[in-house]
């Protein structure tokens, strides 16, 4: 009986079946070919249009020195300062903050870069510099066990300054080549931010593995790998020569450059939005370095190896890497004044989630350290994401002019100098609660403090224009003065650093 009904099946069925599984068999290898050819291809038409040296430079820049460099450096450094040079966390958070200061003058070394040519070239010699800078920084810290704290924190500065500088100049370049191709400014941006968001996770990821296997020195002595390429990438870069420049010139260009940036700061449209943005940050009191000797600590804490706090940075970065998107797709369009409110009410709640880890009471709703964590990390990092956010844009908008890049690059100096003082604040919080490296007891306390002085910007919310992204802050009239707007006669000599303003006008 059986086989006399599968006598009667119809052969033609069986065909069209075996049919529908081919083409869905090909319908996934053509979206796996898809997903590897599409981004292969692009990338080439990146390096047809403008360079391969140029599309090599972000990369290196971007993912090799600030992604995966910033993500082994970040997590080689906290345990360097925990386990070698054996500083309390208050004094660790203070030494954080110093390192951070070369990003405070970004507009210097973009000045430099863009008023300052070295041997008849204005971007090679800088990344030159910054390489060298990066090795012999990284180098000291990985061959002296026994280094002054001191020469610790020069060394960690000078590698600090060695990726600014590089950052700045890449920013530069890829100005440049907005203004040339501005058709693929947005595309542009996508690599930037490919680039570092790519570089980031694989950092954090491998970061805590690196420092198990060969220590922090030892992953210091890796950090000249990225260094180095910023060496090579000097010498590699498609740069046009220009002899005979007036040297005579740069000290009037800085002038000018101050002339109009002063002017532009004291109207009120502006001044009024960076204090608001500089008492944001510095109101938010970082006392991260508390919270990681806590998770490392086997009494007090959860007791985290190495490989698990690399891999907890790294979910931390897809946090931000999602408020990125939502703030892209869903929040844009918000008005300044509301969505900050809402984006700075939401960050101080967020902040109490570490308040319930550090009482131990997730583990009450039967609920593990190491998800918990994972949960806190990427809920702050996507909120502080979509805190800064708006604040990006906020800032292109309040750029005059002739001289955005320039000024761009003096609002972050500004949000740089809030989180210096914030990472300073938190420092002298953990040592005023006695937080030290084995005493935990009022941790919870400097929580829930910062968490209060987290609301306290929503009080200074008047600062902040009710203006909306799409429209204008400063009124055309109050554009700079022809005379005080620096001008050149060549498009390389043009000052403006407006990478990250085109970035923000692409979303």
């Amino acid at each position: 009986m059986q086989q006399e009904e599968e006598n009667l099946k119809d052969p033609c069925g069986e065909e069209k079946e075996g049919e529908e599984e081919e083409d869905e068999e090909r319908k996934k290898g053509s979206v796996w070919c898809g997903c590897i050819c599409i981004p292969v291809h692009w990338f080439k038409m990146l390096s047809r249009e403008m360079h391969w040296s140029f599309v090599f430079g972000v990369i290196i820049v971007y993912g090799v020195s600030q992604g995966l460099g910033g993500g082994l450096s970040g997590v080689g450094t906290k345990y360097y300062m925990k386990d070698v040079q054996k500083v309390q966390p208050s004094q660790a958070q203070v030494y954080a903050g110093i390192t951070s200061i070369p990003w405070i003058v970004k507009p210097l070394w973009g000045l430099l870069t863009d008023v300052l040519p070295i041997l008849g070239y204005r971007r090679r010699p800088y990344f030159i510099f910054a390489g060298f800078i990066g090795v012999i920084s990284m180098v000291l810290l990985s061959l002296h066990e026994n280094l002054h704290i001191m020469l610790a924190i020069l060394a960690l500065t000078a590698s600090s300054t060695g990726v600014a500088i590089a950052d700045v100049t890449i920013d530069a370049c890829v100005a440049q080549n907005s203004i040339t191709h501005p058709s693929l400014a947005a595309d542009m941006q996508s690599l930037c931010a490919f680039s570092s968001s790519v570089g980031a996770l694989l950092g954090f990821s491998i970061g805590g593995i690196f420092v198990h296997l060969i220590g922090p020195m030892g992953v210091f002595g890796l950090m000249t790998i990225p260094s180095g390429l910023l060496i090579l990438l000097g010498f590699m870069l498609d740069e046009p020569y220009m002899p005979n420049f007036a040297y005579k010139q740069v000290n009037q260009k800085f002038v000018d450059a101050s002339k109009s940036m002063w002017t532009t700061l004291k109207k009120d449209d502006v001044w009024k939005p960076c204090l608001y943005m500089y008492l944001s940050y510095a109101l938010s009191l970082n006392i991260f370095e508390g919270l990681f000797y806590w998770y490392t600590d086997p009494k007090a804490g959860p007791s985290f190896s190495q490989e698990t706090v690399g891999f907890i940075f790294s979910i931390g970065s897809v946090g931000a890497l999602l408020g990125a998107l939502l703030y892209q797709y869903a929040l844009k369009d918000y008005a300044f004044r509301d969505l900050l409110f809402w984006t700075q009410l939401i960050y101080a709640l967020s902040g109490m989630v570490d308040l319930i880890m550090v009482l131990r009471l997730n583990l009450k709703f039967g609920i593990p350290d190491y998800l918990f964590v994972m949960i806190v990390d990427s809920v702050a990092q996507m909120t502080t994401r979509l805190k800064w956010m708006p604040m990006l844009v906020l800032s292109a908008k309040l750029c005059p002019s002739g001289i955005e890049g320039t000024f761009f690059a003096l609002l972050m100096s500004i949000d740089n100098f809030g989180v210096l003082s914030s990472s300073w604040g938190g420092g002298l919080l953990l040592h005023l609660f006695k937080i030290t490296r084995t005493e935990f007891h009022n941790l919870w306390l400097a929580i829930l403090l910062r968490n209060i002085l987290r609301i306290t910007p929503l009080c200074l919310l008047f600062l902040v224009p009710k203006a909306d992204p799409n429209s204008s802050i400063l009124a055309t009239s109050e554009s700079l003065d022809s005379e005080v707007v620096i001008e050149t006669s060549e498009m390389e000599n043009n000052i403006e650093l407006v990478s990250l303003v085109n970035n923000v006008d692409a979303m």
